[in-house]
């Protein structure tokens, strides 16, 4: 099987990585990748959110499957015309994706279909947003607003925060640009991230996972795309995850079938486990970064025959996932400056490991390695349990040499000292 991958992020090089491991595929290709997928896959040139683009690329080199890494393409309906061409595909169409691509489509989704989320409020119309403010209060020891970009942000719209005045200037700003916005309510516990495979009304878990989405220690500083992960999660009670695709994933896969837009693809819940139970923060149309690097690290089943099933609606056939022992986690090295507007074009050395998955990479004219992006790299360290995964992949970062660069020092750190409570 010739598998082509859609996209330039580290999620993207982790997907290769596990597909290259599936003995059913023979050929990988990539596009546009990155410095470091171009070692692994055949790379072309082609604009991902072209829907017509992709799927000529896909029928010129002759793929049997297209797997689509970010949520712009899905959004712009990609997916649908790779599908169109007669190639499978796995990523949702246009219309399923709008579970990410609108927060508002989302909630109504979710409302329909009885699942516990954060109560919220849309608002189109500056007039409007003092008032719909007023309606968040705060909550004793709280952030009182939860603000949010109604559409794709990159995982940086949002502002949680206590002071009326900051998420006044958040929404504010983002009703200037012609964005709507969403006001939720604060969900207090901690966050699980749950990929689930789906095809139509079958759900296939993978295993849970925990980013980082703040730039500092300690969960300080702006919201990023992601500062690292990890997984499995030691301090989930038993028996959740089925819990959550019950009350949860199900009834969101089995209400976008009955609106007609039934879901293929990866379906990501973003939840916190509230002293009530699970309640969604958000749902994405695709696999999460940098959840990915670690989840697909622990990986032992075929993960092309996985999403060749999805694609195809024979998932309810493929035998339960095998998962190697242990845990795995992942350490994002980003820019200077990043989430603002990163420093480009310096020289990487010390980033040949294995374990050193690139994301915003190019070659300059002489060769060398440049950062080309804000999230640089994904280092993933995997090891007996989260402790010995942690020393490998900080171990990996503190080899690696880019001017100006930053990471987080704390990934999985609170869980592996058993410091995370349910």
């Amino acid at each position: 099987m010739r598998v082509l991958v859609l996209g330039s992020g580290a999620r993207e090089h982790a997907l290769l990585l596990a597909l290259r491991r599936d003995p059913h595929i023979d050929a990988l290709a990539i596009a546009p990748g990155n410095a470091g997928t171009a070692a692994i896959a055949e790379t072309y040139d082609v604009d991902p959110g072209s829907g017509q683009a992709v799927a000529d690329l896909a029928r010129r080199i002759g793929a049997d499957l297209v797997v689509i890494g970010p949520e712009v393409p899905l959004v712009l309906g990609v997916a649908d015309a790779v599908r169109a061409a007669g190639i499978a595909c796995f990523g949702p169409s246009a219309a399923a994706a709008r579970i990410e691509g609108s927060k508002a489509f989302a909630k109504e989704v979710m409302t329909a279909a009885g699942v516990p989320t954060a109560a919220s409020e849309t608002v189109d119309n500056p007039a409007h947003l003092d008032a719909a403010l007023d309606r968040f209060g705060r909550s004793a020891g709280q952030p009182a607003w939860v603000v949010k970009d109604d559409g794709l942000a990159a995982g940086k719209g949002v502002v949680v925060t206590a002071e009326r005045a900051a998420a006044r200037a958040h929404a504010a700003g983002l009703l200037d640009d012609g964005h709507p916005v969403l006001l939720e309510s604060f969900l207090d516990g901690p966050e699980v991230s749950l990929f689930c495979v789906v095809d139509g009304e079958t759900v296939v878990p993978l295993l849970p996972a925990q980013d980082f989405k703040r730039v500092g220690n300690g969960d300080v500083g702006p919201n990023t795309g992601g500062m690292g992960a990890y997984a499995p999660l030691p301090w989930l009670p038993a028996g959740m995850v089925d819990r959550i695709v019950a009350e949860i994933v199900q009834p969101v896969a089995t209400e976008l079938v009955a609106r007609g837009c039934p879901f293929s693809g990866l379906l990501y819940a973003g939840l916190a486990i509230t002293p009530q139970g699970p309640s969604v923060v958000e749902f994405n149309c695709r696999f999460g970064d940098p959840e990915t690097q670690a989840v697909l690290a622990l990986l032992d089943s075929p993960l092309g025959e996985l999403l060749h099933a999805a694609a195809t609606g024979g998932l309810a056939q493929v035998p339960p996932l095998r998962w190697r022992d242990g845990a795995a986690v992942t350490v994002v090295v980003a820019a200077e400056n990043y989430p603002g507007r990163p420093r480009v074009g310096d020289v990487i050395t010390g980033a040949d490991a294995d374990n050193v998955l690139h994301a915003g990479t190019a070659r300059d004219a002489d060769g060398a390695v440049v950062s080309a992006g804000g999230r640089v790299l994904s280092v993933v360290g995997t090891g007996e349990d989260l402790i010995a995964a942690r020393a490998r992949a900080y171990a990996t970062v503190d080899s690696i040499r880019l001017p100006g660069s930053h990471f987080r020092t704390d990934i999985g750190l609170a869980a592996a000292e058993g410091k995370i409570r349910v």
